[in-house]
């Protein structure tokens, strides 16, 4: 059962590699912030299953903190491109 899981890891990795590809050609700010979620959580999956086929309690810590850095990624992205932008003064028309 053991094998199945690294197999399963193995083909999520694949999986990363194309989308390591769609980061490498995307343009926007946001294409690359979506390809970096999607990178986290192939990452989060792949180390799960190496620590459902081997036991090993570390690599599910590694997973956890890998799952909480994505979502203050996530957080500080959203934040960067939600800030309000200074607008200018209204000038009064009246004298």
């Amino acid at each position: 059962m053991a094998e199945t899981f690294l197999g399963f890891a193995a083909c999520l990795l694949a999986f990363a590699a194309a989308a390591l590809v769609r980061l490498w050609r995307s343009r926007g700010a946001a294409d690359q912030m979506m390809a970096v979620q999607l990178l986290g959580s192939v990452g989060i999956a792949v180390l799960l299953l190496i620590f459902a086929g081997t036991g090993a309690p570390a690599v599910l810590d590694v997973a956890l903190l890998l799952a909480l850095l994505a979502a203050f990624a996530a957080a500080a992205f959203h934040s960067v491109r939600a800030a309000p932008q200074a607008e200018a003064p209204q000038r009064s028309t009246t004298p």
